[in-house]
């Protein structure tokens, strides 16, 4: 069933040595082309790594090297509202994407068409793996794939098939994240303590990679200071504003 598939997702950190064709690649992107659209502007393309030249150079501004070098796909998700220009060209006419709605559209379309790829790939038994990486050197990276103004690099994704399957994270409770006709904090603190006993169980006893930790303490540790604070410059300079 589609919904058991989806609840056993676990990201992949090592492939075999398969490689995937070009076709399937093809027939995983096809798929994810059917996720929903903003206005149905379809604001995002994919660079599908096929050299291993570029894969290597991706492995490095990404701090992935095992990750790109060793997957049977790499792929390079992006917003992009450079072909939507393009489209607006054909009537004599420009668009304006430098507002912050306009990177939301992008970025919400980005990710339901990169979800759809990752389950349409899980179905036919890949494994793969979010490289959020990218975005810690998104000029450079930019550069090596000709990503022209409009267009904005956002995450990677590997596809293989895997050399070792991992077990699947707990996630938070459902009342935890369900809410019913208004946002209710007032149990936050319950179920977020158990939480912590459920994923400090998990990361003793799993397989590998074993440690002593919570979720909260480590959201803490995460989120205390600012995350990549040059993508406001960068995305500034690919067109988006926020004027």
């Amino acid at each position: 069933m589609v919904i058991d598939l989806l609840k056993s997702h676990a990201s992949v950190r090592s492939y075999t040595n398969v490689r995937l064709s070009t076709e399937t690649v093809r027939e995983l992107v096809t798929a994810g082309q059917h996720a929903a659209s903003s206005h149905f502007v379809q604001a995002y393309s994919v660079i599908h790594l096929t050299d291993a030249s570029v894969r290597e150079k991706l492995g490095e501004y990404s701090k992935n090297p095992h990750q790109f070098n060793g997957a049977g796909a790499a792929l390079v998700f992006c917003a992009d509202f450079h072909r939507l220009q393009a489209a607006a060209a054909l009537h004599n006419r420009s668009i304006d994407y430098s507002h912050a709605e306009a990177m939301l559209v992008g970025t919400i379309d980005v990710a339901l068409f990169a979800q759809n790829v990752a389950i349409a790939a899980e179905s036919k038994g890949y494994g793969i793996c979010y490289i959020g990486g990218v975005r810690n050197s998104p000029a450079e990276i930019s550069e090596l794939l000709k990503l022209p103004e409009g267009v904005v690099p956002m995450f990677g994704m590997t596809i293989g098939v895997p050399a070792k399957s991992n077990e699947v994270k707990p996630r938070l409770p459902v009342d935890a994240v369900l809410h019913e006709n208004m946002y209710d904090a007032s149990h936050y603190e319950e179920i977020l303590r158990e939480y912590d006993a459920t994923m400090e169980t998990y990361y003793e006893t799993r397989s590998s990679n074993r440690k002593h930790a919570g979720w909260t303490e480590q959201m803490a540790d995460f989120l205390q200071s600012p995350q990549r604070p040059y993508m406001k410059e960068f995305l500034r300079d690919q067109g988006f504003n926020f004027d």
